[in-house]
């Protein structure tokens, strides 16, 4: 079963373009919490990724505050990464066993990269290459 997908599906996060219309718009500190609980990531952990401290998506939500538009874009990107990991990998378990692993010739882990929309970007481009049979 495709958790992520599944659960983020009514995002509609289909294009870049879908992506940075939902961020401009803001994203609920509920998709925060409900996305670190589908992709079985400590909120501390997440948040880190975020450049956020837990008490402050924490304060978002006791105020009915969005996230600001480059954290939304970044919590997205994220949320459409681990879809398509999922995908992949055939659970969230597995894609986050590979995170975890070094690659590219590097002690580097992929979950270093995703600190960055950017970093995210280069993730899931890797995905991609792997699906296609061209790894880096």
């Amino acid at each position: 079963m495709e958790a992520v997908h599944k659960k983020f599906s009514s995002l509609s996060l289909k294009d870049e373009l879908s992506i940075v219309s939902a961020a401009r718009k803001g994203v609920r500190p509920g998709v925060f919490y409900s996305f670190a609980n589908v992709a079985k990531l400590p909120e501390k952990s997440l948040a880190a990724l975020l450049h956020l401290h837990p008490r402050t998506i924490s304060n978002y939500r006791s105020r009915r505050k969005h996230l600001n538009p480059v954290e939304s874009e970044h919590l997205l990107k994220l949320i459409v990464l681990f879809t398509k990991g999922e995908r992949m990998f055939g659970s969230i378990d597995e894609f986050n066993h590979w995170l975890h692993k070094p690659y590219w010739h590097t002690k580097e882990m992929p979950m270093s990269w995703l600190n960055t929309p950017g970093g995210v970007d280069l993730i899931t481009e890797e995905l991609d290459r792997l699906a296609h049979g061209y790894a880096a």
